[in-house]
């Protein structure tokens, strides 16, 4: 008969498997145990959330490889990210943290983040890049990732492309200081390249809890790495504008980075066709021109 384990041990596990869980691994790999070791032991491998089975059926087989096919040509094969399982927005949580705590339940993530060495991503950087502007913000911005110019401050979108991201909200009548604005990963890629998935699947957890904290009524993803990690699926943007989707409890809309609008500003009529679903989400109208 097995013993039970220690308490600590269970609150250890547990733990575990909710980190884990928050990665969007909702199965993980069993080490195998050597038959000589433990005589009554069945071999098992467990595979990871996504994965292929040999005994799943063909016709199944056949639409995740058509799937994973046409995302690889969008993309490119080397830019193909392993699907997560989009994440249901604990319950309790926005009964746990009152509006009152919000900016106290956000400074432990980041006390809890700590001088971060999880990725490699920590060996360049000059300043982590945590968040910034109202902890109770009906409506959060979410990019990718902080470039020189935050990690220089310590603060997201703080160069041309932040004020391009103040000029939108702005326009949506609003103020920097009534938003939330946040990244997927909190430390500058090398050469501002895109995250790698091991550098964002590390961030991710950081960034859904502060969205459980924060419980804005809309969060706005600002390009495909943000739209990719926080709805869990990759596509083109194009299939994802123009329509509300559900992330945590919450209404998250996708539109482009205000650096991509730098490179190409004809997409600004069409960013600007996003940021209008939002202010309908919010029961915003926007500023009469003076």
């Amino acid at each position: 008969m097995a013993l039970p384990l220690d308490p600590s041990i269970q609150n250890a596990l547990a733990e575990r498997i909710r980190f884990y869980r928050e990665l969007g691994l909702a199965e993980f790999y069993r080490r195998n145990v050597h038959p000589a070791a433990d005589p009554n032991h069945s071999e098992e491998t467990i595979p990871w959330s996504g994965a292929m089975r040999e005994d799943a059926p063909a016709a199944q087989q056949q639409t995740q490889e058509t799937q994973a096919a046409q995302h690889a040509n969008f993309f490119g094969e080397e830019a193909a990210i392993p699907a997560r399982k989009k994440i249901p927005a604990p319950v309790q949580i926005a009964e746990a943290v009152p509006a009152a705590q919000h900016a106290e339940a956000l400074r432990v993530i980041r006390e809890e983040i700590g001088d971060c060495r999880r990725c490699p991503l920590h060996k360049g950087r000059n300043h982590l890049v945590f968040a910034d502007g109202d902890p109770n913000a009906r409506l959060m911005f979410v990019g990718e990732g902080p470039g020189a110019d935050e990690d220089a401050q310590g603060l997201p979108f703080v160069g041309r492309a932040g004020q391009l991201l103040n000029n939108m909200i702005t326009a949506m009548g609003l103020k920097r200081q009534q938003v939330y604005i946040c990244n997927v990963v909190k430390c500058r890629p090398p050469g501002n390249r895109t995250p790698e998935p091991e550098e964002a699947h590390t961030c991710l957890p950081f960034l859904l809890r502060q969205i459980d904290v924060v419980r804005p009524q809309v969060i706005v993803a600002l390009g495909a790495t943000a739209a990719t990690y926080l709805l869990g699926v990759r596509q083109p943007l194009a299939g994802l504008r123009g329509r509300v989707h559900a992330v945590r409890g919450t209404q998250l809309i996708v539109t482009y980075h205000p650096a991509y609008l730098l490179r190409d500003p004809r997409q600004k009529k069409e960013a600007w066709a996003d940021l209008q679903i939002a202010m309908k989400e919010l029961g915003l109208k926007a500023p009469a021109k003076g």
